[in-house]
C-alpha cells in the first residue's frame, strides 16, 4: 500500500495526522532507487506515520496543508537530482522534460526547490520543525559555488531557513532525528546527531573542531575557497572526519557533525527489503506514469559508496568513499520479487551501484582507521594495500542469473576496469561478463585520452583503457560473440586545453570509437572538479589549473569528439586551425561522408 497522497488516504487509514509530511520536487516513487521512498519506509518500519507531498504547488502555502498540522516536522528534499541541474542544461537552458515528473513534463518543481519549499512549509505552520536532506542538501551543505549564479553562495541551510539538515544517506539520522522530537526535544536543541548540519553560536565550538574560513572569507578571496574545500574533502569519512564549522556573522555558525556510521550488511538488507510497492503511484497514469521509473524497476541496487574517487562526481562528498553492499541472499530474494512482477519479461537491467564491481571496502584498514586522508584508493594507481576480489561479486551475478525465470542479468552501472585489470584472476571475472552479462554493448568510462586531463579528473592512464579493450575484444572473438564497447567522454573538464580536445580526437580515430554519449563538463556543487572550475587551481595540491569557459571553446572541444559528424566540420576545423594543426583537417574533417566507426 503506497502511503498516503491526500487527506482521505488518511482517513483510510484512520489517522487523525501525520507525524511527518515528507516534501519531494519528484513525483511519488515508491522504490528504493528514490531517497522519497528509503525514508518514509524506514521511518514507517520504527512506527513513525508518514505522509508524501509530492511536488507541490509552491506558489501559495495551500498545498503544504493538505495533510494538516504534522506532529513532528516536515522532512523535505528537492527530488533525486539537484534542482538546478534538474531544471538546467550545462549551457544554462531550461530543460525540456523531467523524467521525475510524470509524463516527463518539466516545470513541476522550482529552481531551488529546498528554499522554496522550506519558505512554503513555515509560511504554513511557523513553529513546525523542518529537516531537509538529499543530494540537493547534502552537496550545498556549507558555502558553495553555484554554476547557475556564478558566485559562492550559502549554505542552504541558512538560505532555506530549515532547522536541521541531513547530508549523506539519511537513514540514521533520520530515526534518531524522529526520535529526538518524539521525546520532546526542541528542534534547535537536537545538535548532536552524526551526519547533520545545525545552526551553531560560539558556546557551540569547541578545540577539536575544525575551523572552516568564513563565508566571507570563501565568498571574496579563492585560496580560502580552495583551503575550506580540501578540508571537507579529508573530514568525510564515519572514522577519522572531525566536526566542522563555517562562520557567517559575529554569533552564526553552521556546524557539520561527523559523517554517520555506514549501513552494516545486515542493515542495507532491511532497508532494501521494506514493503515498497516498487512503482511509481497510481495517479500519475492518466498522464503516462513516471518515465524515471523504467530504468530502475527491474535493477537491483548491491552496494552503496564509492572509492574510485573520480573529481567530477558527488559521490565521495554525498555517500562517501567506503563501500558497503547487501547479502547475496538478500540479492536473491529481490529477483524472485521481480519475477512476479506482471510485466517482468525475464531481464535484470543491472545489479550495481555506483560502481558494479566493487562490493566491499577498498582495504581492511578502512574499517579500523577510515579511509586515508592524503591518498586516493585508485588514482594514480590502485593502491598496494587494496584487496582486489570479484569473487563475491561473481558468486551473486550466478546465484540470480540461474534462478528460473531469470533469461539475462545485465551490469549497467558500470564497471572500474582498472579495478578490473588489477585482479590477478581479471580473466575470469572478463569471461563471465562477456558470457553471462553483456547485451551488446558494453559501457565504460575512460572520460578523456589525455594524461594531463586525465590526472585532474583523477582517472587513471588511457594505457589501462587500452589494455582492457583489447582484451575485452580478445574474449569475444575467443567466444565468438559480436559485443562492442561504447566510452563515455567527458568534454572541457579543468585542465583541458584544445590541444587536449584533438588528442582525444586523435585517439577516437586510432581506436575507432564512436562515443555513445559525450558530455559536457557540469560544475555541480561538492565536487572537486568543480572547485577547481571554480578557482582555477587543484585544492587538494595547489596546482594551476586550466579551465575552459569560453563558450565557444566548449563548442569546439565537443565537437571534437563528434568530429565524424558531417555537421561539426566547420567547428572542428576552427578548433584545429585555433589549436595551430592544419596538418589534421584532412584527418578528422575530411570533406564527404562521416567517418569514424563503430566498435
Amino acid at each position: 500500500m503506497f502511503l498516503p497522497v491526500c487527506r482521505e488516504d488518511m482517513d483510510k487509514r484512520g489517522w487523525k495526522c501525520a507525524d511527518f509530511v515528507l516534501v519531494t520536487g519528484d513525483a511519488y516513487v515508491d522504490h528504493p532507487s528514490f531517497g522519497t521512498a528509503i525514508i518514509s519506509r524506514v521511518l514507517e518500519a520504527y512506527g513513525y506515520k508518514v505522509a508524501i507531498l509530492a511536488q507541490p504547488d509552491w506558489k501559495s502555502c495551500d498545498d503544504f496543508r493538505r495533510f494538516g498540522r504534522p506532529r513532528l516536522g516536515f522532512l523535505i528534499n528537492s527530488g533525486n537530482v539537484d534542482s538546478m541541474v534538474n531544471n538546467f542544461s550545462v549551457f544554462k537552458h531550461r530543460r525540456r522534460t523531467d523524467l521525475y515528473s510524470p509524463g516527463g513534463k518539466s516545470g513541476c518543481r522550482p529552481d531551488r526547490a529546498l528554499a522554496v519549499y522550506c519558505n512554503r512549509a513555515r509560511e504554513a505552520y511557523k513553529d513546525v520543525p523542518i529537516i531537509i536532506g538529499g543530494l540537493e542538501a547534502s552537496l550545498r551543505r556549507m558555502g558553495h559555488y553555484d554554476y547557475w549564479s556564478d558566485k559562492v553562495r550559502r549554505s542552504v541551510l541558512i538560505d532555506s531557513r530549515a532547522d536541521i539538515l541531513v547530508y549523506g544517506m539519511g537513514e540514521r539520522a533520520s530515526v534518531q532525528i524522529a526520535e529526538a522530537l518524539d521525546s520532546g526535544i526542541e528542534a534547535k536543541d537536537i545538535k548532536w546527531i552524526k551526519g547533520t548540519c545545525v545552526r551553531g553560536t560560539r558556546e557551540d565550538l569547541d578545540e577539536e573542531m575544525v575551523i572552516l574560513p568564513s563565508f566571507d572569507e570563501i565568498k571574496k578571496d579563492k585560496s580560502k575557497y580552495c583551503e575550506s574545500f580540501a578540508a571537507q574533502y579529508r573530514n568525510n569519512d564515519q572514522i577519522s572526519g572531525q566536526r566542522m564549522a563555517e562562520q557567517y556573522d559575529s554569533n552564526l555558525f553552521v556546524i557539520q557533525n561527523i559523517p554517520q556510521k555506514i549501513l552494516t550488511r545486515e542493515e542495507m538488507d532491511q532497508v532494501y527489503e521494506l514493503p515498497y510497492e516498487r512503482d511509481y503511484h497510481p495517479m500519475y497514469e492518466p498522464e503516462g506514469g513516471v518515465p524515471a521509473i523504467k530504468e530502475v524497476k527491474f535493477s537491483i541496487t548491491g552496494t552503496r559508496g564509492c572509492f574510485g574517487g573520480c573529481s567530477f562526481c558527488a559521490l565521495t562528498y554525498h555517500q562517501g568513499r567506503e563501500v558497503v553492499s547487501r547479502s547475496k541472499e538478500s540479492i536473491v530474494r529481490e529477483a524472485e520479487m521481480l519475477k512476479r512482477d506482471k510485466d517482468f519479461k525475464g531481464y535484470i537491467h543491472d545489479i550495481g551501484g555506483p560502481t558494479a564491481n566493487f562490493r566491499k571496502p577498498a582495504c581492511s584498514k578502512q574499517l579500523k582507521s577510515g579511509v586515508c586522508r592524503d591518498r586516493d584508493c585508485m588514482y594514480p594507481e590502485p593502491c598496494p594495500a587494496m584487496d582486489v576480489d570479484h569473487s563475491e561479486y561473481l558468486n551473486v551475478l550466478k546465484e540470480v542469473r540461474e534462478l528460473p525465470g531469470i533469461k539475462k542479468v545485465f551490469i549497467r552501472s558500470g564497471i572500474r576496469y582498472d579495478y578490473l585489470m588489477a585482479d590477478k584472476k581479471w580473466q575470469t571475472f572478463m569471461r563471465e561478463l562477456c558470457v553471462h552479462h553483456v547485451s551488446g554493448t558494453l559501457k565504460v568510462a575512460p572520460e578523456h585520452a589525455s594524461c594531463a586531463v586525465l590526472a585532474k579528473m583523477r582517472k587513471p592512464s588511457i594505457d589501462v583503457f587500452e589494455r582492457f579493450s583489447r582484451e575485452y575484444e580478445k574474449m569475444n572473438k575467443k567466444l565468438k560473440k559480436r559485443q562492442y564497447l561504447i566510452p563515455y567522454m567527458i568534454s572541457s573538464h579543468p585542465g583541458s586545453r584544445l590541444q587536449d580536445a584533438v588528442d582525444l580526437a586523435l585517439f577516437l580515430k586510432k581506436s575507432g570509437f564512436i562515443p555513445d554519449q559525450v558530455q559536457d563538463f557540469y560544475p555541480t556543487p561538492g565536487t572537486l572538479a568543480t572547485c577547481m572550475y571554480y578557482t582555477g587551481k587543484d585544492p587538494l595540491t595547489g596546482e594551476d589549473v586550466y579551465v575552459p569557459r569560453d563558450m565557444e571553446e566548449k563548442k569546439m572541444q565537443r565537437a571534437l569528439m563528434h568530429f565524424h559528424k558531417k555537421e561539426n566540420r566547420g567547428m572542428v576545423k576552427k578548433a584545429l586551425i585555433k589549436a595551430g594543426r592544419k596538418d589534421l583537417i584532412d584527418v578528422l574533417a575530411p570533406r564527404g561522408s562521416s567517418s569514424g566507426r563503430r566498435r
